[in-house]
């Protein structure tokens, strides 16, 4: 399973760069709960300072899931409160997390399947 999440950075050049210093070195622990949470492939895009991740999951993963055992692991939660001090919800952001679900409005694989609902 594919999902794309996307928020905000706060709009200053020098925590945008410590954001992606920081990524140029993800933690061990962080990218061991990644992968035994199910995820198979994560990036993360940025423009100015707007990112857009992109998780590709085994289809038993749950996002929901994945921030609970986030918060019980102490490396991880650590790095999740660091990256939070980088990180600013969006405008029109729901509910408590910061990164926000997208919804996928085009699928050229789906489509040339003959996928697309029409």
């Amino acid at each position: 399973m594919r999902h794309c999440l996307t928020l905000d950075l706060r709009d200053d050049p020098a925590s945008i760069a410590a954001y992606d210093r920081y990524h140029r070195a993800v933690w061990p622990e962080v990218l061991d709960h990644l992968r035994l949470s199910g995820i198979h492939d994560m990036t993360i895009w940025r423009r100015g300072n707007r990112l857009t991740m992109l998780i590709e999951t085994a289809p038993s993963f749950d996002l929901a899931q994945l921030v609970v055992t986030a918060s019980s692991h102490p490396r991880v939660k650590e790095w999740e409160q660091l990256m939070a001090t980088f990180q600013q919800p969006l405008a029109d952001a729901q509910g408590a997390g910061l990164w926000q679900p997208m919804d996928e409005v085009f699928n050229l694989h789906a489509q040339s399947a003959g996928e697309n609902g029409e």
